[in-house]
């Protein structure tokens, strides 16, 4: 009998089958009207948090709603169905959303008195004519075309099995080409547990932490770059033996763990965690303020922008002695904040933070060990 990984071919094709059964799901086609209906009557949900990630430019939108008019095929949309018949869409944001504009309904375009903004068309190859328009000025008969454009709707019944929800909307977000990898994260992730998730973006407000960070571009900040760092402060701290090199999948393995009720073999003490972030990012914020991960020059004067090798290697470099730092010691703080200064001065510091190809496991090590190794002389 043929065997492969020491699994055979009758054994495999069985496993197969079982995750399959675990599967339910059903395909619709609905009209935007329709759509636009379940939305308004809260049957259609999009979870705040994910309506932010919508970006399509103006032009976009534009020739998306044209395509529609015009009848063309578009792909179809994914949606989660929840425990009491709604339907949570998952995969479609970017087509749901502009058509949601056009039609003056997206929370995002309100007017300052809370009226709606629509969608002015603009930027329409096709029919160029269409340019201009707005939904309430549509000639009647393209209106009606609007609203009669159906999509398949692809709906992952409740009864699926919770896991295997997870995994296949994963795949369907991963490589959207607006999405960071931490909005993808979030978006999936909490289909298995939203707590960590939760957890992660309450952290991410945290005023001393928000003031180390100050030097990340606003760009960056729209992308959920922070709460990257936030993610990315545990799963180093918690989990680094098992990083190999590929950070952004390390993260994401180490979130699903975190937050699969099926794991037994990871503990995550939320409040004793809460508690070790917060003391962390007090010290570096009562030290070196918003230059805590800040680089130097060849001179040795500190140069006010975010580097991600100086926050690996200081927050988690402070963790041995976290317990033994007294900010509120004058004369301590005075000693330790020049300390990470010369740290940050320093020449083969500089060497192992600065460049490519230092996303390993060694330089990792090698940046951490060196602040470690720093402050020892200097810990009561």
């Amino acid at each position: 009998m043929t065997t492969h990984n020491g699994i055979s071919e009758p054994s495999l094709t069985e496993s197969v089958d079982q995750k399959i059964e675990k599967i339910r799901t059903r395909s619709l086609d609905l009209s935007f009207n329709e759509l636009l209906d379940m939305y308004k009557g809260e049957e259609l949900k999009i979870d705040p948090e994910y309506q932010r990630l919508f970006r399509w430019s103006e032009g976009k939108q534009s020739r998306f709603i044209e395509s529609l008019i015009l009848e063309m095929p578009i792909p179809p949309i994914f949606v989660i169905e929840e425990a009491d018949g709604i339907y949570e869409l998952i995969d479609g944001l970017q087509r749901i959303s502009s058509y949601l504009h056009f039609v003056g309904q997206h929370p995002k375009y309100r007017d300052e008195d809370g009226g709606s903004q629509y969608l002015v068309l603009s930027e329409c190859d096709i029919v160029e004519g269409l340019n201009g328009y707005t939904y309430p000025n549509l000639p009647k008969t393209l209106e009606i075309k609007l609203k009669r454009s159906f999509v398949r709707v692809e709906v992952l019944r409740k009864e699926s099995d919770p896991r295997l929800r997870y995994y296949m909307f994963k795949r369907l977000n991963t490589g959207g080409e607006l999405l960071s990898d931490q909005e993808i994260r979030n978006c999936t992730v909490r289909l298995l547990n939203n707590a960590f998730n939760t957890f992660i973006i309450e952290l991410s407000r945290n005023e001393d932490f928000v003031e180390c960070i100050k030097t990340v571009s606003q760009e960056r900040l729209d992308k959920k770059y922070d709460q990257e760092l936030v993610l990315r402060f545990f799963a180093f701290k918690n989990a680094r033996d098992h990083y190999t090199h590929e950070v952004g999948d390390f993260m994401t393995e180490y979130m699903e763990a975190v937050s699969d009720p099926a794991r037994d073999d990871i503990r995550f003490s939320y409040q004793m965690e809460k508690e070790i972030f917060c003391k962390t990012f007090k010290i570096l914020r009562g030290t070196l303020g918003e230059n805590a991960f800040a680089g130097s020059n060849p001179q040795g004067i500190i140069v006010s922008r975010f580097l991600s090798y100086h926050y690996e290697a200081f927050t988690l470099g402070i963790q041995p002695y976290l317990d033994r730092i007294d900010i509120y010691d004058q004369v301590f703080k005075d000693k330790f904040t020049e300390t990470l200064l010369d740290i940050k001065r320093d020449t083969t510091f500089r060497n192992i933070t600065t460049g490519g190809g230092k996303n390993y496991p060694n330089p990792l090590r090698e940046r951490i060990d060196f602040v470690v190794n720093a402050l020892r002389k200097l810990m009561p």
